[in-house]
């Protein structure tokens, strides 16, 4: 069997959102991307990652300045099961804010660790996203963000990019009205 070594060399990979870890850490995004992804490509991607290990605000800052300019083709979602997306979590202040491109943001869920996020107009910018759920524990939070009006409660229900897809097993469409 063959073993397919993707060329990423023409790819910039920005983080959505990252908890503040170090990079070698089990709960970092980061690692998770490198080992399931990166680690397997012959000729990887130009990597922009939150520097986690860093205190959040300068993170966030660090992060807010690499942004300038930046436009992403393509961002892959995903949803909690309380209905957040990226670090953006229900009724936080991070969701209002519209002057910077990255913030620091506490979090709402395990791990309870703080985490740096793209805010809503840099997500809502994107050409096309994607949000991609499994599961029936995330049922409830795909019926308000895609079934029901706009909410700060769920903030899944509020970033859209330019054009938005959501590929959901069925699982986790079982309470969308018609399923």
């Amino acid at each position: 069997m063959a073993i397919l070594r993707p060329d990423w060399s023409d790819v910039d990979l920005w983080w959505i959102d990252e908890r503040c870890v170090p990079p070698a850490d089990g709960n970092s995004n980061y690692r998770m991307i490198r080992e399931s992804l990166l680690d397997g490509l012959a000729r990887g991607p130009e990597v922009h990652r939150v520097r986690g290990e860093l205190p959040p605000q300068e993170a966030a800052d660090e992060y807010n300045a690499a942004l300038e300019g930046v436009t992403l083709d393509f961002a892959l979602m995903g949803i909690g099961p309380d209905g957040h997306t990226a670090s953006l979590f229900p009724n936080a202040p991070t969701l209002d804010v519209s002057d910077r491109r990255a913030v620091a943001a506490e979090a709402g869920m395990d791990p309870l660790v703080p985490r740096v996020t793209m805010t809503r107009p840099v997500l809502a910018a994107t050409r096309e996203m994607v949000y991609l759920v499994t599961g029936e524990k995330k049922a409830e939070a795909v019926v308000r963000a895609f079934g029901q009006p706009p909410s700060p409660s769920t903030p899944a229900s509020l970033v859209r990019g330019q054009q938005t897809v959501a590929i959901l097993d069925r699982a986790a469409a079982s309470r969308l009205p018609g399923e």
